[in-house]
C-alpha cells in the first residue's frame, strides 16, 4: 500500500493531480511568493537561533514584526501605550510629579540664641539632661507653653506673625483641627534661675482622651512629666487619667497651673478667691495622687517647688522662688529661698514689725500669696488692659520696663504679652522646677530599667545601663552606649525572646538626627541619656523595639512592650473600591499600624480588614492618613461597631467532657465566673502569672478568698498572659495520675488560651471565666496525646462548659465628662436617656459658671453622640469620652423566641440576641451557635439523660 496516497488518519486521498492553471502563474507572482518564504525562512532562523535552533512550530501570536519599546527608546525609559479615547481629556497623558506635604518643616537651622555645638556638647553629660513629658487634658496649654520657650530660644520666630505659632503642630490636619494628634520631640538649651544651661528633651504630647496612647509611648522615653492644669477648668477627665499613668509608670510628677490669666480677665475673680481657686486644684491633684499611689511623699506643693503657674497667651510663668527672686533683684538683700517658703498657705505680712505670722494680724489682712504674688499680677494686667495712655507708662517706668513708642501703640494683647515678657522674664522658674524635681537620665537609669527592661539588672548590660554608661554601645533613648551614624545593630522585635529569637533583624544605621519640632539637626553619634532620630532601622519594627548590637550583646533582652491606660474598641472595616488596589490599600494599613501606638488591625475569618481605634476622632485620623498619606486610593469604610466580650453569669450546670479524636483522652471541665474586680487586677499586672506559686497562692488567699489548694493550682491566664480569664487545676492526686496530666499541661494551656482568644457566641474574647479542670484521663504513651490530640479537644470542653454555665454577651462602656452652662444640663440629659446612657455626677466646676456632668454610655450607642450634643445645647455643651469598663448586655444571647425585625430599634431584652447575630453575620458565621461543633455524641447523650433543654440548634 502506498503511504502517499493516505493523510495522516489513514483518510485516502489519491494521486496528485496536475492542473492547467499551474503554468499561467505569473512569475511576478512566483517571485513575490519566493520573497515571502524567504522572509518567513529568516525569521523561522532567528526563532530557531534563540531557542537553540530547534524545528518548533512558531504560532502566529507569537511571530515578532516590531522591536519593543525597550529595544527602540533603551532600558529604563517608560513608556505609555494607550488606547485612543481611554482617557478624558481633562487627564494629562503625562502627569507632573505631585509633592506630598502633609507636615510643616524648616528648610534651614533656624538662629538660636546657643550655639548647635554647644547643645552637641551639652549630650555627653547625662547629668545636664532631662527628658521630660508635657501633658494634660484638651486645650490646656501644652503647645503654647512650648511655643513660648521656643520664642524665647529662637529669636528670628519671635518676628514672626502670632497666626504662625503652635510651632510643634507641625501636620497639616492638627492645624486645621486645632488639636494635637502626634507627640512632637523638642530639644533645646534652657538656663536656671542662675544661668546655668540644661539640655531639655521635652516632648509635647496630645490632650485628647482619643489620643493617649501617644502620651503613653511618650512617658516610656521620659524621666518625668509637668502636668498641665488650667486654672479655671480645674482637673479635668484626662487630668486624673494621667495622674494615675504617670504613678504606674513610677515617674517624677511636677505640675503647671497655666492660663491663669482667665481668673482675672475671664472670671474677673477677686485675688483671694482666685486664691482659693488654686489651692483647690493643689488639693485635688494631691487627693488623686494619694488615691493611686502607695508613697506618702509623693505631694505637690508650690513651697516644695514642683508646682508653677503660667499663663502661656501672656508669656508668664513663674513658682514661687522666681517671684520672690524678682523681690530679690528689685529690693536687693532679701534672702529669696526664705522668702519663697512664705508665700504660700495661711501665712499673713505684719507690716508693723515687718514679720510673717501664722495668724491674720487684722480682719482685712490678705494671706502672702494674695499680697506679694496675685495682686502685682493682677496690677500689671488691669493697667494694661484699662489705662494704655495715662497712667502705663509712669508705671512700666517703676517697674523698669521700657517700651518704644511703636510698641505702646500695640493692640492689648500683643501688648500685655510684651510687658509680661519683660517683667518675668525667661521661664527659669519652669526650669528650677524639672531640675530640682525630675531625675536626670543618670540620677532616673535605675529605677526606669527595674520597670521597664524585661532582664536583670544583676547582668553586666543591666548594671550599664542602670549607670547609663555612655561608653557600652547601643541601646535606643539611648539607655546606655553611644549610638554612631552607619553602625550595624541588631533590632529586637515585641515578640523576641532568649529562647526564641525569631523577631529580630539586623539593620545599619543610617543618619542620626536630634528633633526640634519643625527643623532636626543632624549629629553624628549620640550618647546615653538622649533622645534620637534614627534612619534606616524602621522596616522591622512595628509598635516598639529595642535596639542593641548585633555581636557580643547575646543577653540582651527586650524592653516591655508599652502597656495603654484605655482600650482600642471601636471597629471598623475597610476595603478599596477598586479591588484591584487592596495590595496598596495593605502597604497603607501596615503603616498607619506603625505610627499609631494603639491602632490594631486584623484580618476576620470572613477576610475583611479591620481597624480597631479608641474613639471616633482617633478613626478620623487614621483613615485621613491611610487615604491621603499611606495609600492614595479611595477606600470604603462600613458603618462603625464595636468588640464585644463573651462571659457566663452562673456556675456550669453539669460537668462537660470531651475525648481526643483518638478516643484516648478525655478531659472534664466546668466554667464559672470570676470574682469582682479580679480580671481588672490581671489585666493591669496588679498579679502577674510569672510569679512563684507561693506568692501566686498568698494573692488570691488574702485578696480573693480563695482556698490554698486552688490558688496554688493555677496554670494560666487567658489569652495570652494579661488576659482576664483563668484555668485551675482542680483535679485530686487521688483520682488522677498527676504526673500524666503534667505531661499534657501545656497542650491544654494551648487550647484554653485558642478558646478564651475568640468565644463560642460570635468570636469574640471570653472576659471574666474561671475554667477547672475536674477530672482527666490521659493516655499512658506519649504518642496518643501529642497535642494534636489534646489542643482541640481542650478547646471544645473550654467551649462546651462556657456554652453550659448561662453565657452573655459584654459590651464596652464609655465614661463621659460634659462641661455646660447650667441651663444647658437638662438637654444633656436627655441626650443620654436616648443612648442607653445615664449621669453618675453633676456639679458646678468651682469658681465658674459652668456644671462638670459625668455620665456612663454604652460605646455602641455613643456614635454622633457629641454632635448631637452640641446640636441640643446650641454648641453650649463640650463632652469628652473614654473607654472605662465591660458591662453585661441585658438579655439572653441564645434565646431563639426573640424575633429580630430588620430596621426597628430593639426593646433592651432583646439587645444581646440582636447584637449577637449581627455580629455574627458579619463574620461570615452561621446564623445560630451550632452545639454539635462543642459537644461530643457521648456528651449530647449525657445531656439527654440528665433532660438539660438547650436552646441551640443541632
Amino acid at each position: 500500500m502506498e503511504t502517499d496516497l493516505y493523510d495522516e488518519f489513514g483518510n485516502y486521498i489519491g494521486p496528485e493531480l496536475d492542473s492547467d492553471e499551474d503554468e499561467e502563474v505569473d512569475a511576478d507572482d512566483r517571485e513575490a511568493d519566493e520573497a515571502d518564504e524567504e522572509e518567513d525562512d529568516e525569521d523561522q532562523a532567528e526563532v530557531d537561533e534563540e531557542d537553540g535552533g530547534g524545528m518548533e512550530v512558531v504560532l502566529h501570536e507569537d511571530k515578532k514584526y516590531y522591536p519593543t519599546a525597550e529595544e527602540v527608546y533603551g532600558p529604563e525609559v517608560e513608556t505609555i501605550v494607550q488606547e485612543e479615547d481611554t482617557q478624558p481629556l481633562t487627564e494629562p497623558i503625562i502627569k507632573p510629579v505631585k509633592m506630598k506635604r502633609f507636615t510643616l518643616m524648616e528648610q534651614e537651622l533656624p538662629a538660636t540664641v546657643y550655639d548647635m555645638e554647644f547643645l552637641a556638647d551639652l549630650m555627653d553629660s547625662s547629668e545636664l539632661i532631662r527628658n521630660v513629658t508635657l501633658c494634660g487634658h484638651l486645650h490646656h496649654g501644652k503647645t503654647c507653653f512650648v511655643d513660648c520657650l521656643i520664642e524665647q530660644t529662637h529669636p528670628e520666630i519671635r518676628k514672626r506673625d502670632d497666626s504662625d505659632l503652635r510651632y510643634t503642630d507641625i501636620l497639616f490636619t492638627e492645624q486645621e483641627r486645632g488639636v494635637g494628634i502626634k507627640s512632637t520631640p523638642v530639644t533645646m538649651v534652657l538656663p536656671d534661675s542662675r544661668g546655668k544651661s540644661y539640655l531639655f528633651n521635652i516632648m509635647d504630647t496630645p490632650g485628647h482622651v482619643n489620643f493617649s496612647d501617644e502620651v503613653t509611648s511618650s512617658v516610656r522615653l521620659s524621666d518625668g512629666i509637668v502636668l498641665f492644669i488650667d486654672a479655671a477648668e480645674g482637673v479635668m477627665l484626662n487630668t486624673e487619667r494621667l495622674i494615675k499613668h504617670a504613678v504606674q509608670e513610677k515617674l517624677a510628677i511636677t505640675i503647671c497651673i497655666n492660663k491663669v490669666d482667665r481668673l482675672i480677665v475671664e472670671l474677673k475673680l477677686p485675688p483671694t478667691d482666685a486664691y482659693y481657686k488654686l489651692r483647690h486644684i493643689v488639693d485635688e491633684v494631691n487627693g488623686l495622687l494619694s488615691t493611686y499611689s502607695t508613697d506618702e511623699s509623693l505631694i505637690v506643693s508650690p513651697l516644695l517647688g514642683n508646682v508653677c503657674f503660667a499663663s502661656s497667651q501672656y508669656s508668664i510663668c513663674f513658682t514661687l522662688g522666681s517671684f520672690a527672686k524678682i523681690y530679690s533683684d528689685t529690693y536687693g538683700d532679701i534672702n529669696y529661698m526664705e522668702f519663697a517658703k512664705r508665700l504660700w498657705g495661711d501665712i499673713y505680712f505684719n507690716p508693723k514689725p515687718r514679720k510673717f505670722t501664722k495668724k491674720a494680724p487684722n480682719s482685712n489682712s490678705q494671706r502672702s500669696f494674695v499680697e506679694f504674688v496675685l495682686e502685682p499680677l493682677y496690677k500689671i494686667l488691669s493697667q494694661v488692659v484699662g489705662d494704655v495712655d495715662t497712667s502705663l507708662p509712669r508705671v512700666l517706668d517703676e517697674l523698669g520696663i521700657h517700651l518704644t513708642k511703636e510698641e505702646l501703640k500695640l493692640n492689648i494683647r500683643p501688648l500685655l504679652r510684651l510687658v509680661c515678657n519683660r517683667f518675668f522674664g525667661e521661664f527659669t522658674g519652669f526650669v528650677d522646677m524639672c531640675v530640682q524635681h525630675i531625675p536626670s537620665p543618670q540620677g532616673g537609669a535605675r529605677a526606669k530599667i527595674e520597670h521597664s527592661y524585661t532582664g536583670g539588672l544583676d547582668s553586666d548590660l543591666g548594671e550599664t545601663m542602670s549607670e547609663c554608661d555612655p561608653d557600652f554601645h547601643a541601646f535606643g533613648r539611648v539607655l546606655s552606649g553611644t549610638l554612631q551614624a552607619g553602625q550595624p545593630v541588631k533590632v529586637l522585635g515585641e515578640n523576641y525572646s532568649l529562647e526564641d529569637e525569631e523577631d529580630s533583624q539586623i539593620c545599619t544605621v543610617g543618619r542620626l538626627w536630634i528633633s526640634v519640632a519643625r527643623y532636626q539637626i543632624e549629629v553624628n553619634r549620640v550618647p546615653a541619656g538622649n533622645w534620637v532620630l534614627i534612619e534606616g532601622c524602621d522596616q522591622p519594627i512595628v509598635k516598639t523595639a529595642t535596639i542593641t548590637e548585633p555581636r557580643g550583646n547575646e543577653e540582651a533582652q527586650i524592653f516591655r512592650p508599652l502597656k495603654f491606660n484605655t482600650a482600642s474598641v471601636i471597629k471598623i472595616a475597610v476595603e478599596p473600591v477598586n479591588p484591584s488596589e487592596l495590595p496598596k490599600m495593605l502597604d497603607g494599613l501596615r503603616k498607619v499600624n506603625k505610627s499609631y501606638p494603639s491602632l490594631t488591625t486584623k484580618v476576620e475569618e470572613s477576610g475583611e480588614h479591620v481597624i480597631l481605634g479608641t474613639g471616633e476622632l482617633y478613626l478620623d485620623c487614621v483613615m485621613h492618613d491611610l487615604r491621603k498619606m499611606y495609600s492614595e486610593i479611595d477606600i470604603k469604610v462600613a458603618d462603625p461597631v464595636v468588640t464585644f466580650c463573651e462571659t457566663v453569669v452562673e456556675t456550669s450546670s453539669l460537668k462537660c467532657f470531651a475525648e481526643t479524636p483518638n478516643k484516648k483522652n478525655k478531659i472534664t471541665m466546668i466554667a464559672e465566673p470570676l470574682e469582682k474586680g479580679l480580671a481588672e487586677d490581671i489585666e493591669n499586672e496588679v498579679v502577674q502569672i510569672t510569679w512563684n506559686r507561693k506568692k501566686l497562692g498568698e494573692f488570691f488567699q488574702t485578696k480573693y478568698d480563695w482556698d490554698l489548694l486552688a490558688a496554688r493550682s493555677i496554670w494560666a491566664f487567658g489569652p495570652d498572659t494579661t488576659g482576664p480569664n483563668i484555668l485551675v487545676d482542680d483535679t485530686l492526686p487521688s483520682e488522677v495520675d498527676k504526673a500524666l496530666l503534667g505531661s499534657v499541661k501545656d497542650s491544654i494551656v494551648q487550647g484554653f488560651q485558642w478558646g478564651t482568644r475568640e468565644g463560642p457566641l460570635c468570636d469574640e474574647p471570653i472576659r471574666n471565666v474561671k475554667f477547672k479542670i475536674l477530672d482527666a484521663v490521659i493516655a499512658q504513651e506519649p504518642l496518643h496525646r501529642g497535642g494534636g490530640q489534646v489542643i482541640p479537644t481542650a478547646r471544645r470542653v473550654v467551649y462546651s462548659a462556657f456554652l453550659m454555665a448561662t453565657p452573655r454577651l459584654m459590651e464596652p462602656y464609655y465614661f463621659v465628662e460634659v462641661q455646660a452652662p447650667a441651663d444647658c444640663v437638662s438637654a444633656v440629659y436627655t441626650v443620654l436617656a436616648r443612648r442607653r446612657g445615664h449621669v453618675t455626677q453633676d456639679a458646678p466646676i468651682p469658681g465658674s459658671p459652668l456644671y462638670a456632668i459625668k455620665a456612663f454610655i454604652p460605646a455602641i450607642d455613643s456614635f454622633g453622640f457629641e454632635t448631637d450634643l452640641r446640636t441640643h445645647t446650641q454648641g453650649q455643651a463640650f463632652a469628652l469620652s473614654v473607654f472605662h469598663h465591660w458591662q453585661i448586655v441585658p438579655g439572653d444571647p441564645l434565646d431563639k423566641s426573640i424575633v429580630i425585625r430588620p430596621l426597628e430599634p430593639q426593646p433592651a431584652p432583646h439587645l444581646a440576641r440582636e447584637f449577637m447575630i449581627k455580629t455574627r453575620r458579619r463574620k461570615g458565621l452561621s446564623e445560630d451557635v451550632s452545639i454539635s461543633k462543642f459537644f461530643d455524641d457521648p456528651m449530647l447523650l449525657e445531656l439527654a439523660k440528665q433532660d438539660v433543654v438547650l436552646n441551640y440548634p443541632m
